[in-house]
């Protein structure tokens, strides 16, 4: 299944794969510390190994049709202003479909990562990837669990993931239809 969404568009944007020459612009998001440790790369020292290792996963994850979030794209200023994708991942022994995103802080709090993960969503299910599509959000993640809740998930319950204890969000394709 080859979950990207590379091409696709949104009212404001436009996701395309991930390249090399973002790094130094994705490296901003790995500044912040509170940033990392949301994003659970807070383990390793700098910001250029935290981007760096952000890069390896998202290309490992293309290449091993994992799917992998795409640079969303400002269509207004072209700007890269964040990523947004789906996620396969493996919780508690069975394979999910996560929708998965991040902003730069200086796009965040106008809208762009509803709207780039509501498509996924939409995206997801008109594709038949799978029956439901989660988000696994740090306990602390505010702004993320606002996300989720406004895509129509509900939170499930508590996991433990990679170690740490993190906040499973779902939606199935039913609620999905309940929505319209």
């Amino acid at each position: 299944m080859n979950s990207l969404l590379t091409n696709q568009k949104t009212e404001r944007l436009f996701f395309r794969k991930l390249q090399l020459s973002d790094f130094e612009i994705w490296l901003e998001l790995f500044k912040n510390e509170q940033t990392s440790r949301m994003l659970g790369m807070d383990h390793l020292k700098t910001p250029k190994e935290r981007c760096q290792k952000w890069f390896d996963l998202t290309f490992h994850r293309y290449e091993n049709n994992l799917g992998g979030q795409n640079v969303l794209i400002s269509k207004e200023t072209n700007e890269l202003i964040g990523q947004c994708g789906l996620l396969v991942r493996k919780v508690e022994n069975e394979l999910e479909l996560e929708i998965a995103y991040s902003v730069l802080p200086q796009f965040r709090g106008k809208g762009f990562a509803i709207e780039a993960a509501k498509k996924c969503r939409d995206f997801a299910f008109e594709n038949d990837f799978h029956n439901r599509l989660i988000c696994i959000i740090h306990p602390d993640n505010e702004n993320s669990k606002n996300v989720a809740l406004k895509n129509g998930m509900t939170f499930k319950k508590q996991i433990d993931y990679s170690g740490k204890k993190m906040d499973l969000f779902q939606i199935t394709k039913q609620d999905r239809e309940k929505l319209d």
